[in-house]
């Protein structure tokens, strides 16, 4: 998969660099890069923002920096998809993950400020996928941090990205609910025992068990969840 940001912070992510995703990009999983948005102004200033029409507090991005960075980055075919980290957005789900791992091209558009202009949107959906993505009810100071987080969402549902495939089988949210508590030894720590189910070696029985204290997790903690 191939994975573009555009911000005008590309040092945010330097981080993508370690860990599993970047074995990833070592293994040609991945090929993810920063993208400065100041790379595609046309002043000496590299003025990315303007004053917003019909007034307000902030400034909002300019289109034109935005469109010349989109012009060069997505596929001529329509086969990008052009995400946009906004509080305004549906909600970015285990689901959506999965949905856009098997995208071959995502763009993560990166605003700051009040936001971008509205016309970069309205022309992008003749050229991409466009998808406004929230991660919760709540505001950042710009789409980066978003932004790391559904990358290594969405990259660790890519086949070769997790060396056990199979662990991610029962996280939470894989089947609507929490994931179950997990234990390792010893035994016994700080007079708290590893309940004893987990020790008994009957596989059906574990299952089960795992499977009440999910839901068990999922309706003291995330009841919408049941829903």
């Amino acid at each position: 998969m191939r994975i573009e940001a555009v911000t005008i912070f590309p040092e945010f992510f330097d981080v993508l660099d370690i860990s599993l995703l970047g074995k990833a990009q070592e293994n040609k999983v991945i090929d993810f890069k920063a993208v400065n948005l100041r790379d595609y102004t046309q002043d000496k200033h590299k003025t990315v923002d303007d004053s917003p029409y019909g007034g307000g507090a902030g400034m909002l991005m300019k289109p034109e920096p935005w469109g010349l960075a989109l012009d060069e980055l997505l596929n001529p075919d329509g086969s990008t998809v052009l995400i946009v980290p906004s509080p305004a957005g549906e909600l970015f789900k285990q689901s959506t993950a999965a949905e856009l791992a098997a995208k071959e091209h995502l763009v993560f558009a990166c605003g700051r400020y009040e936001g971008i202009d509205q016309r970069v949107f309205d022309w992008a959906k003749d050229e991409a996928e466009v998808r406004l993505l929230s991660l919760g009810d709540y505001v950042l100071n710009g789409g980066e941090v978003a932004s790391l987080a559904m990358i290594e969402t969405i990259a660790r549902l890519i086949p070769g990205v997790i060396g056990n495939a199979e662990s991610l089988i029962e996280e939470s949210h894989s089947e609507g609910l929490l994931e179950y508590p997990s234990y390792t030894k010893p035994a016994v720590w700080r007079d708290l025992e590893v309940p004893e189910v987990l020790r008994s070696g009957n596989h059906a029985e574990i299952a089960k068990w795992r499977h009440e204290q999910s839901i068990a997790r999922t309706k003291a903690v995330r009841p919408d969840l049941l829903d």
